[in-house]
């Protein structure tokens, strides 16, 4: 579309930096458009508070606010775990995110009839392919605007003295500007020092942790929590029935206060190049880790490997922003299959950063005691079968041992 056609834009708008500057930027590069903001509210708590005052104040028409916290939880997370899908440990915090807010983003642009879809992701990133693999899905004929590609701001640095000279309010400065991402899930942190990875974190400096504490500064007492699951989704915490959001809030809080869920890695991004970033992910590790104890007495052998390949390519969908894809669908239908028999209580004990096993039990265990005893299994058994069963087994490689043993002869 050419832009002297385009009179209405939907901006996806948090507030932060980069789209701060870009209500201005749009309105001085796109004939002085309308846009329209739009904020998906998927946990960040005090991030949203001002949001319409700065919105308006800025440029923008409008600020919609989408409320998509339990369709968050419910409908991305859920089918996360229940896969055990991660990409290269990394709980997939950012990734599943997006989808959801970019297709709240979809149907705002469709609804008020805009020209263009604008987001502020940067062009190293995998969020701007997340965002507009979504808007594909949703809004296939929409332009999408993607000023990071276009505009000369090289750096955070130069997008602050921009601000400035628009005098656009920063909650943000300088020397404490990390590039941070924060929802219900998790909390990411990359930039400053941790782009050097032989920087070690300041876990122990105030502020930077937000959702816990570092595990030397978590207390000496260990911490009991009981997690029960329903066909793989939790349902309750300490015997008590919560909704999907009440449950990862919650851990969240019994998690970090613990120093549980914090992870340090170089990820090999979509874009091809690798990225240092620190996460918080408590109340995440541990359901995911709880989720994992009770599919080992609930699922058998072969359905439990082979969800394991399973669950590798369902990260590495999510994280590349395929989310709204035939076979990502396919998947969670396979997954959803699996989890049949996954019910069940895991006791878990919380201490200082470790989710420790302390109990799992499910009407639905395929570990027989008596069959998995050392002492008299009362006949369930007979160890005299397993002489067959290895000679079966190992039949392939007695047959090439005598046959190598016979051309060595000759």
């Amino acid at each position: 579309m050419n832009k002297k056609d385009i009179k209405k834009v939907v901006l996806a708008y948090s507030g932060g930096l980069d789209t701060s500057i870009i209500i201005p930027w749009l309105k001085e590069n796109y004939n002085n458009c309308e846009v329209i903001a739009v904020s998906g509210d998927v946990g960040q708590g005090t991030e949203l508070d001002g949001l319409e005052e700065k919105a308006l104040a800025t440029g923008a028409s409008k600020l919609y606010v989408l409320d998509l916290k339990k369709e968050y939880v419910e409908e991305y997370i859920w089918p996360c775990l229940k896969a055990g899908a991660d990409y290269e440990e990394y709980l997939l915090g950012t990734s599943h995110a997006r989808p959801c807010i970019a297709k709240g983003l979809a149907e705002i642009a469709i609804k008020e009839g805009a020209d263009a879809i604008c987001h502020g992701c940067t062009g190293k990133g995998n969020d701007q392919v997340r965002f507009e693999l979504t808007l594909k899905a949703f809004a296939p004929e929409m332009a999408i605007i993607a000023p990071w590609r276009e505009w000369d701001i090289k750096s955070r640095e130069e997008e602050i003295e921009y601000a400035e000279a628009h005098n656009i309010p920063l909650k943000i400065n300088r020397e404490t500007n990390y590039s941070k991402d924060k929802n219900v899930w998790h909390l990411s942190h990359e930039g400053l020092d941790l782009e050097n990875p032989a920087n070690e974190p300041l876990y122990n400096k105030e502020g930077f942790l937000e959702m816990g504490v570092s595990p030397e500064m978590a207390p000496d007492k260990p911490t009991y929590v009981t997690i029960h699951f329903e066909q793989g989704v939790p349902t309750a915490v300490d015997g008590v029935e919560m909704n999907g959001l009440e449950i990862v809030e919650k851990l969240n809080e019994l998690g970090g206060a613990n120093g549980v869920g914090l992870l340090d890695i170089v990820e090999n991004r979509l874009v091809g190049m690798k990225s240092r970033g620190v996460y918080e992910t408590p109340g995440g590790e541990i359901l995911y880790k709880a989720h994992a104890m009770l599919e080992t007495i609930t699922l058998d052998r072969e359905t439990s490997h082979y969800k394991r390949l399973v669950a590798q390519k369902f990260g590495e969908l999510v994280y590349n922003g395929l989310w709204f894809t035939p076979l990502r669908e396919a998947l969670s239908a396979f997954v959803d299959e699996t989890q049949k028999t996954v019910t069940g209580d895991v006791k878990v004990k919380l201490y200082k950063g470790n989710v420790i096993n302390a109990g799992v039990t499910s009407d639905y265990t395929l570990y027989d005691e008596n069959v998995a005893s050392f002492g008299d299994d009362g006949g369930a058994y007979d160890q005299k079968d397993s002489a067959g069963f290895i000679n079966l087994f190992g039949l392939s490689i007695k047959v090439k041992a005598l046959l190598d043993k016979q051309r060595k002869s000759k």
